[in-house]
This record gives structure tokens, C-alpha cells and sequence, in this order.
């Protein structure tokens, strides 16, 4: 189960050269990064009583965990084409939270690493 931000964040530090960062003097407001290209892979905060994860993912993907569960919405206060919004209120299976984080950070590798992905 993956309830809180300490939860998140501690998933999020077990990908490779990551790192957790505040972005915001809004310390509410916590983004996972890869070190070597800075990009974000989750946004990590707390709205309406829950803490929610911004992960980024490929339209199919997006969609279908949108349709799957009432708990994944589009990206809050970001593209809601590239990001979906994870709630962390019990609904969403955790094995289907990992898949969404694994993606997000896959997708926002340096290109290079992502080649290697892929070959």
C-alpha cells in the first residue's frame, strides 16, 4: 500500500541517480529528478485530504489507467496530455502506482539512456 508522501518518496529514491528536491518555497510541493538531466519523474503533494503523484506516461497508458480507476485524472497544474494525476486513497492498486512511476521515469531518462531501453 502507498499512502503517504514518505511512501512515494521512498519508492521514487529506489530508481537509479534520483534524487528528491522542493522545488517551491510551497514545501508542499515535492518533485523526484533524475541527477543527470534534472527531469522531473513525479510531483509529490497533498490536495483535498490526499497525497497525490503527477507521473508522466504515453497517451494509451494515460488513458487507460484514466478509465480504469476514478483515482487517475488528468496531470493537475500540468499537461494533461503527457501527465496523469495518481490519488493515493486506497483505489489504485499498488502494482499499477509502480507501473505508472517505472513509466514516467523511463520516459523522462536523457535520451541516450532511453536508446539503450529500447535496443
Amino acid at each position: 500500500m502507498m499512502k503517504t508522501r514518505q511512501d512515494a518518496i521512498q519508492y521514487c529514491l529506489n530508481f537509479e541517480n534520483v534524487y528528491e528536491d522542493y522545488p517551491f518555497s510551497d514545501l508542499n510541493w515535492t518533485c523526484m529528478r533524475h541527477l543527470e538531466n534534472r527531469k522531473v519523474y513525479a510531483w509529490i503533494f497533498e490536495r483535498q485530504g490526499n497525497i497525490w503523484i503527477n507521473v508522466k506516461g504515453t497517451r494509451g497508458w494515460l488513458d487507460f489507467f484514466r478509465e480504469k480507476y476514478d483515482s487517475v485524472v488528468p496531470g493537475y497544474h500540468l499537461s494533461k496530455e503527457h501527465w496523469n494525476s495518481i490519488i493515493l486513497d486506497g483505489t489504485v492498486s499498488l502494482e499499477d502506482i509502480q507501473a505508472m512511476i517505472q513509466e514516467s521515469y523511463d520516459l523522462t531518462l536523457p535520451k541516450r539512456k532511453q536508446k539503450k531501453l529500447v535496443d
